[in-house]
């Protein structure tokens, strides 16, 4: 396994950033870790890579940034590992703003245009501030026991830290397949035990992609006008 819990446990952003693009080199340049599960411990269905990132207020979002950012600090393959990591971790609302955890399977990473996320898509949940830390642990154990029961549709999971509110998510591999999605959209409604009346919203991937490339040239060319003034 391999952790880096010390790098979520401090409120000091001095450094955060050179500190960050280093981690992340690093995670680049080497292999991603290999999971051996000892043949005494309860093996999961699969492996999975726990990410962490953090934009800085008031930046500008793009997927080079993310990229930059994000930073893999656990992985695990049985219910014991997965114990040891997740009793090391900080809870999601102890997190500061523009902060995520992002739980995905071995060989996807957290990202649009990862092959496995390309053409799928999201649920989303928006929570009052205060319920992150229950729903995000409702979650993660819902998708380690299978409780989905979607096959291999599933990608991983995210929770996002925010001024005024926190958001969960649910990644899944095929936007179009509308049975699979209505299925992830009521058992995350089950297992979040959300009132009735709460709203869910599903976004595309390609959407998303769309819209960030879109701002990004638009703050381009803005700024190409201010300097040419």
């Amino acid at each position: 396994m391999s952790n880096k819990f010390d790098a979520l446990k401090t409120n000091d952003d001095s450094g955060e950033d050179e500190q960050t693009s280093r981690d992340v080199q690093k995670v680049d340049k080497e292999p991603l870790p290999t999971i051996v599960v000892p043949p005494e411990e309860h093996k999961l269905q699969y492996s999975y890579w726990l990410w962490f990132s953090r934009r800085s207020p008031g930046k500008q979002a793009s997927v080079q940034n993310f990229n930059q950012n994000l930073k893999l600090i656990g992985s695990f393959g049985s219910v014991e590992q997965f114990w040891s990591v997740y009793s090391h971790l900080v809870r999601p609302s102890e997190l500061q703003s523009h902060s995520d955890f992002h739980l995905f399977k071995v060989g996807i990473k957290p990202m649009w245009e990862d092959e496995a996320n390309v053409k799928g898509g999201k649920w989303i949940v928006r929570l009052r501030k205060g319920l992150a830390s229950r729903c995000w642990e409702n979650l993660v154990l819902a998708m380690l026991g299978e409780q989905f029961m979607v096959g291999e549709e599933i990608c991983g999971a995210v929770v996002s830290m925010r001024f005024q509110e926190d958001i969960i998510s649910v990644w899944n591999k095929t936007a179009s397949d509308a049975a699979t999605t209505t299925r992830i959209r009521d058992t995350l409604r089950r297992v979040l035990n959300l009132p009735p009346n709460t709203v869910l919203e599903y976004k595309r991937h390609d959407d998303s992609l769309k819209a960030v490339r879109i701002s990004s040239l638009l703050q381009s060319n803005v700024n190409r006008m201010f300097a040419n003034i």
